[in-house]
């Protein structure tokens, strides 16, 4: 099977960072959550974010994020109508039907995207429609802990990331491809 992790790998960019400037445009009040959002960014590409502190100190602003919104499902179309142009085109050449994409981004968005690229299987942050509660952050070790979950006895034979915050993912992964900007090292 072939593993991917979605934010600066298949997606050039952060698609959360997207997302929040897609529901500012929304709802301009959002703005007061602008710089939280940018330091929890610098933290994680300075590798400084622990899964804990993640949930304690994003859970909450998650959910009053996405309270407004009304319909996942439609958000996540127009939001790819607008943003599918970032996706890398090197996936094509790689696709399997095995392959699962894994990341912290949201399983609604991935849902759509994942459906645009023929990719059946995703695991993703998931949240509460109803509630907007945020029940599971699909970060680091959280990674590991949901693909052994669903996957029971299955092997990743190739992981593509861009971030050693996979490390525990890399850990498992047979093959192991460093994507950057300009193309891929294989690293394992």
């Amino acid at each position: 099977m072939n593993v991917f992790d979605f934010d600066n790998t298949l997606y050039e960019g952060e698609s959360g960072i997207d997302l929040f400037f897609f529901y500012l445009k929304k709802r301009p009040s959002l703005i007061r959550f602008a710089p939280v959002v940018l330091i929890g960014v610098i933290k994680y590409k300075l590798h400084k974010v622990q899964l804990t502190d993640a949930v304690q100190r994003y859970a909450g602003i998650i959910s009053i994020f996405l309270r407004g919104v009304k319909d996942f499902d439609a958000d996540a179309k127009e939001f790819w109508d607008k943003h599918a142009h970032k996706l890398r085109s090197f996936y094509q050449t790689l696709h399997r039907e095995d392959d699962l994409v894994i990341s912290a981004s949201p399983e609604q968005s991935l849902k759509e995207v994942c459906g645009r690229l023929g990719i059946k299987r995703w695991i993703g942050t998931r949240v509460n429609e109803e509630t907007h509660a945020l029940e599971f952050i699909c970060f680091r070790e959280n990674k590991v802990r949901a693909f052994l979950e669903r996957y029971p006895g299955e092997r990743i034979e190739n992981f593509y990331t861009d971030s050693m915050n996979d490390k525990p993912l890399m850990d498992l992964a047979e093959h192991v491809f460093f994507v950057r900007r300009d193309g891929m090292e294989q690293i394992k």
